[in-house]
């Protein structure tokens, strides 16, 4: 089974490379941040590739969507406890798989209030991750987390050490929610590889690999045990007109 994590920075303008990537790599579930429309205009193609589209869009911002080959059923449109009107996280079950796609907000704009709402999101997912773990349920929650969890995580310079992504607030919050028992799937199988997934597109960030590592998939112990590969898809990052991120796909076992 893959389950892949993009970031696609505005699905209209991406759409035919996500349709491409679709039909190259064929994932199981895909789970797209970023989508930068309304529900109404996620494009028609994608929603006729062969997947189910589960999609929750907001104007202009935001946005997520889930794309699986097996008929889901949605569970959650919104995270409970994170009370901003933003389309932030979704969550579906295929099979005996929960499957969260979340984008974390980034905590530089707005100020105080606007990195408060970083350490709410953290909260809630916390909350909900604890829930599940409580339930037994396998899942993994991935997405555009927004942190860099270590130095490691980031390439020097690439970031103002006043960075909502590295404040030591939003690492605390990171760590409150792994240490609930859950396992960082790219960096349990490539402990010594940056595997950075986003490279901005100024200064020439990507030839020079100035890149970040902030999208991440945090799995369920029982999804850890069927982990077998995660690999970052810089190829489609190195395309004209990409997103800033890669696509991010992690391989699991069949269950025992």
């Amino acid at each position: 089974m893959k389950i892949t994590s993009w970031n696609v920075n505005s699905v209209r303008q991406r759409g035919t490379a996500v349709m491409a990537w679709l039909a190259a790599h064929q994932p199981d579930a895909l789970c797209l941040q970023e989508l930068k429309c309304q529900d109404a205009q996620f494009p028609a193609t994608l929603q006729e590739a062969g997947y189910h589209c589960t999609v929750m869009g907001q104007k202009a911002y935001n946005g997520v969507a889930i794309l699986t080959r097996e008929e889901p059923k949605v569970i959650s449109p919104g995270l409970d406890g994170f009370d901003y009107d933003e389309a932030r996280y979704l969550e579906v079950v295929i099979g005996d798989i929960c499957i969260g796609n979340l984008y974390l907000p980034n905590g530089n704009s707005g100020g105080a209030d606007g990195f408060q709402k970083k350490l709410d999101f953290f909260a809630a997912l916390t909350r909900r991750a604890h829930e599940k773990l409580v339930s037994g349920q396998a899942f993994i929650f991935l997405g555009d987390y927004n942190i860099c969890p270590t130095d490691f995580d980031f390439a020097p310079g690439a970031l103002d050490p006043h960075d909502a992504l590295i404040r030591p607030e939003s690492r605390e919050a990171w760590r409150r929610l792994l240490h609930l028992g859950l396992t960082d799937a790219m960096r349990v199988l490539h402990p010594h590889d940056p595997c950075y997934t986003y490279w901005d597109y100024q200064a020439g960030a990507l030839p020079r690999n100035r890149g970040l590592r902030i999208d991440h998939a945090l799995l369920s112990p029982s999804m850890a045990d069927r982990l077998s590969t995660a690999e970052v898809d810089r190829a489609e990052r190195e395309k004209d007109r990409a997103s800033d991120h890669a696509p991010v796909t992690f391989g699991f076992l069949p269950a025992r």
